[in-house]
This record gives C-alpha cells, structure tokens and sequence, in this order.
C-alpha cells in the first residue's frame, strides 16, 4: 500500500533501468509515469497535482523538484516519506511527514530528518514499516483485552450492589484482576513479535480512532456474555448453597428462579465465602484463556501459534501461577477474601473456562475453510 517514487539526478535511461532492477518500473508503464527535472518544473500546480499519484520516476532532479512534489502528494492527502543524504535534501525532508536521512549523509540532511538510517539500507525502512504496523496492532489487542475484562469487571459490580448483597468481587480481588489487564496483559500483548504479515495491509486512516468496529463488536459481545454466565453463577450461588460445582447438576433451576420478577429474589439470599471463591475464580480463569484469543485477534492464526512469543508464555504462566497460589495459599487468602478450592471444581472452572479459546478456535478453522 505505499507507493515509492524515484527522485534522482541521473538520466532517465539509468533512472528506469534502476526501477527496473528493483521491480518498481514494469512493462506496462510509459511516458506518463516518469519525467525530468525541467519537464517537472514547466508544469502547473493543476497539472502537477493531475499527474504526481502516476509519477514513478523524476529524472535529471533539481534541487527543489523533491520539495515540490513532497508538497503536491500532501495536498492530495498523501503521507509523505523522503529519503535523503545531501544538503540539498534538506526542504524536502523537513516538509515530509518523515524525513529518513542515510548514515553517511551530511549534518544538515540528518539535522532536517526526524530518523538516521545508520546502514543505508532501504530495507530498513520496510522493516520500521513492519514495526510500527506490528506495534500498533499489539496495542489495538491490549485495549482489546482491557476492555472487555473491564466490561465485565464493571457490570458485575454493578449488579451486585443494586442487588443488595456483597460485593462479588471484593477490593484486594479487583486490584489482582487489574495488575493482570493492566500490568501482565501489557507486558504479554506488547512483547510480541512483529508480523510480516502486516506489510499485506493498506495504511491506515491516520485519523481513525484506534477501536475499530470489530473491535467494539467483541468487546461487547464477549464482555457482555461473561457478564451474563457470572452474573448467572451469582443467581444461582445467592439463593442455594453449593460446597462444590457439581451441586450444581442436581439443582432445580425452575424452583430456583421461580421468583425471578419478585423484589425479595433480587434482596434476598447471601453468598458463602466458598461461593465468593468460586466466582473470583470462573472471573480470572475465563479471561485467563481470553487473552489467547485477543492475541490472535484480526490476524487470521491459531490463537496457539507461540512462535517467538516466549514473553507472553512467561506471563501467561505468572497469571495461572499467581491465581493457584492465591487461593490456596492461606496467608494470601486472608488477604485477598478467599478460601481453598476442591481439585474438582479446579478441573472443572480450568476445562470450562477454556471454552472460550476452543470455540474460537473451531470458528477459526471453520473460516479457515470456507476461505480455501
């Protein structure tokens, strides 16, 4: 999606043989996609502006040509990059949005350019390109993540203070949730690798708001049926007494919530510290296994691709990690409101949240399929 234009002091016979060499200029172009220096300087600013998106190559440059056409691609609201290394370079690499000046190049190019390309090499800027593309995807994912974690956080506290009852989630609990969205998911979201695949994308809108539809389409939908599954558990939880999840499987729902349109269903009851436990638990378990899937968002892999992901591996198992200790170590669980849980209801909230990666997982392969 970016398109590159040759601007040299050579004649157009090197100029286009150069192109040739590096895959810029083919067969199909002709008189229209290249020009020199005087031709460039007898047109225009209407002519100029009808003819600069075609233009490949400016042959026989003069030293303000390269100004001038930086400043025609803006106004048709083109970013516009400059590569330069002399003196004379320097207008146009300060009028560009960004000037790259060569390693080797005099003071003032490098003084006039917002970045010095020490090995000379124009791969380099492809690889910056891939970077930059890589960089922002990874912080589209992390918000991502936060967010949806921060959909559910909100509406379940929520719910349970108008319900009258204790806090589902208590202060020390909500700290814990937050280091890892804030503080883990950053770290693991931001450590990845950049792709190569980006460099398949168009540029984006540089005046697009960073969430993008789909990103708000799962931030909602997702964060809006965790809400739902907990604030289910809550119910349940609330007007029962269950010492394990698979009391679960014997209760009679339709007596459970026969007094659903009741005021005394929505006041009444109380949560066991077991229960209280087992909620935190499903909560951070859930979005455990969530974040797998907000870091194969929009990439179209496996959310159980690991290549060179060895940070996010690392944080991935401080979380597991971290929640096992804390609820069953009894010095943290003082201090974080909790109590041991079974080795079955353990099995059962790890094999139950992890449904939310392999369901996406099968949708992947589905798409994957349909695509082929």
């Amino acid at each position: 999606g970016i398109s590159i234009k040759i601007v040299t002091g050579d004649t157009p016979g090197t100029a286009r043989e150069i192109g040739r060499q590096v895959g810029l200029w083919t067969d199909k172009d002709t008189d229209r996609n290249i020009i020199t220096g005087p031709e460039f300087a007898a047109l225009s600013d209407d002519q100029l502006l009808d003819r600069v998106l075609d233009l490949k190559i400016i042959a026989r440059a003069r030293p303000m040509d390269k100004k001038r056409l930086v400043e025609a691609l803006q106004k048709l609201n083109q970013v516009v990059a400059v590569t330069g290394d002399g003196t004379n370079d320097a207008p146009a690499l300060r009028a560009a949005q960004v000037g790259l000046s060569m390693g080797d190049g005099t003071s003032v190019a490098k003084e006039a350019s917002d970045i010095t390309i020490i090995n000379n090499s124009f791969s380099s800027i492809g690889k910056a390109v891939m970077w930059g593309r890589s960089l922002y995807q990874n912080i589209q994912r992390f918000l991502l993540f936060q967010l949806t974690v921060n959909v559910t956080a909100c509406l379940i506290v929520l719910i349970g203070a108008f319900m009258g009852t204790e806090s589902p989630l208590t202060v020390t609990q909500m700290l814990w949730i937050n280091l890892i969205m804030d503080t883990f998911a950053a770290m693991a979201l931001a450590s990845l690798p950049p792709s190569e695949s980006v460099m398949h994308d168009r540029p984006r809108d540089r005046h697009a708001f960073i969430l993008t539809r789909p990103m708000y389409g799962e931030i909602l939908g997702v964060g809006g049926l965790f809400f739902v599954l907990l604030f289910f558990f809550l119910l349940v939880f609330k007007h029962t007494d269950v010492d394990s999840l698979s009391d679960m499987l014997s209760l009679n729902y339709l007596q459970i919530f026969a007094g659903f349109g009741t005021l005394a269903f929505w006041t009444e009851g109380h949560l066991t510290a077991y229960e209280l436990t087992l909620l935190f638990t499903i909560f951070v378990m859930t979005h455990f296994f969530y974040l797998f899937n907000a870091r194969a968002f929009e990439t179209g892999r496996s959310a159980m691709h690991f290549g060179g992901c060895k940070g996010l591996l690392t944080i991935v198992a401080i979380i597991f990690v971290g929640q096992v200790l804390m609820v069953e170590t009894p010095i943290l669980q003082n201090f974080f409101n909790v109590v041991s849980l079974s080795l079955q209801d353990w099995i059962a909230i790890i094999i139950g949240s992890s449904l939310v990666l392999w369901v996406r997982e099968a949708w992947h392969l589905a798409t994957a399929r349909q695509l082929k």
